[in-house]
């Protein structure tokens, strides 16, 4: 009856197609010989309606040390340990929890490595702005360089230890530590290889004597440190006014270290090109040629970012487009003409009126001077009066001309001529 029940099952639970359901599986080595390594597995399926099912997860990883199990619905993580360095491989399958002998609907397998040395990694971090920018191997000449060790211990395997950290940066130069990280700075480019060695050291109970003894545990890392010369400028050559339809090409030079990733974007106004789309280009020189052609007139911006990978620096270039046309230099020269013009017209016409109203006035200077009795009675008699001009009275005699020349001839005074 029990055959039965089980054939039945067998035959109710078939297995479904292997591509419903996906299976995880990961781990966090690798991870020093007596310390803890977690694996983890996970079970996704494609059709929804199979998540109401029960799963059981069925686990291989012998000849390790199984520490802890813990299993949830969709999930399952088991703890192992080992005393002894190697790689072993972990394997796991699902079945339906309430039949053990159904075929597995998931399986897969990992790789966990143990060793008997300290695991950890270098990672190199530049100071920009007061903080640490990490840049993968490579750092900027002149700059504060932090190179500092990362301890991996994930089950606080080595959290009663003291460390010592000797480092050699490959030129010569090397450094006791008590701290996992330290300062360099180097003035001159090139490749240089960090050489660290960690040793660790703690106190534990033996397992065969029971008394406390000195444990020690060692570890040697190597990281490629590449110095280059920062991006100090970016120079904009070209011109800063166009026209609408107009091929305008700009020239960019760059004093830095290449490679070089150049990043440009013109917009309507200058903006910071953090994780904005832009032109992204690869150059292995300090010079770069860009053209652009407007569509439309208005105000623009070329903005342009540079890096290589240690610094980053970023520019702006403003550039005028004017509709298709004069060019404005056109148009100031002929407001510079005419302003000329008009302004020697209105000297002319000021300095013509100035001179029209001025008048030339002639003044006689009359002979005032004593005459004969005779000529003072004629004078008198003929009742001209001194107002009169010389044409009132006419002299017949030569004498009376005579006397009159000689009289002109006696007293006679240049005119003056007075300006008004």
């Amino acid at each position: 009856m029990l055959g039965l029940t089980c054939v039945l099952l067998l035959l109710g639970r078939a297995a479904p197609a292997a591509e419903e359901y996906g299976l995880e599986i990961t781990n966090n080595g690798p991870v020093t010989t007596g310390a803890q390594a977690t694996v983890h597995a996970s079970l996704s399926m494609k059709n929804d309606s199979a998540a109401s099912n029960l799963y059981h997860f069925n686990w291989i990883y012998a000849p390790l040390i199984l520490i802890e199990k813990s299993e949830q619905q969709f999930n399952s993580v088991i703890n192992v340990t080992s005393e002894f360095p190697g790689t072993f491989p972990v394997s796991v399958w699902v079945t339906h929890r309430n039949c053990w002998l159904c075929r597995p609907i998931a399986r897969n397998v990992t790789v966990l490595q143990f060793t008997e040395f300290i695991t950890g990694n270098l990672t190199i971090a530049q100071i920009e702005d007061s903080r640490f920018i990490t840049r993968g191997s490579s750092s900027s000449v002149g700059a504060i360089t932090r190179i500092s060790f990362c301890l991996h211990d994930p089950s606080h395997y080595f959290k009663s230890a003291s460390f010592v950290y000797t480092w050699d940066f490959g030129d010569g130069v090397y450094q006791i530590t008590k701290k996992p990280f330290v300062y360099y700075n180097c003035s001159t480019m090139g490749n240089r290889t960090v050489h660290l060695k960690v040793i660790a050291e703690w106190e534990q109970i033996g397992s065969i004597v029971h008394e406390k003894e000195m444990v020690q545990k060692t570890g040697d890392f190597t990281t490629a440190l590449e110095l280059l010369d920062a991006v100090k400028s970016i120079n904009v050559v070209g011109s800063r006014e166009t026209h609408v339809m107009e091929n305008l090409s700009l020239s960019l030079h760059i004093n830095g270290t290449p490679p070089l990733a150049l990043c440009w974007l013109i917009k309507s106004e200058c903006i910071p090109l953090e994780g904005e789309k832009c032109h992204l280009v690869e150059i292995d020189g300090s010079c770069y040629n860009l053209s652009h052609t407007f569509s439309d007139a208005g105000q623009y911006c070329l903005s342009v970012r540079v890096e290589n990978g240690v610094t980053m620096l970023q520019t702006y270039h403003e550039i005028k487009v004017w509709p298709t046309g004069i060019h404005p230099a056109c148009f100031v020269l002929l407001c510079i003409a005419l302003a000329t013009v008009m302004l020697g017209l209105v000297l002319y016409t000021t300095f013509r009126s100035n001179t029209q109203q001025k008048d030339l006035v002639e003044v006689a200077d009359f002979d005032f001077s004593p005459l004969s009795d005779k000529n003072l009675a004629s004078y008198s008699e003929s009742g001209c009066g001194r107002m009169c001009c010389r044409s009132c009275f006419l002299w017949s005699s030569q004498e009376a001309a005579w006397e009159s020349h000689e009289l002109l001839h006696s007293f006679y005074k240049p005119v003056k001529t007075y300006t008004v």
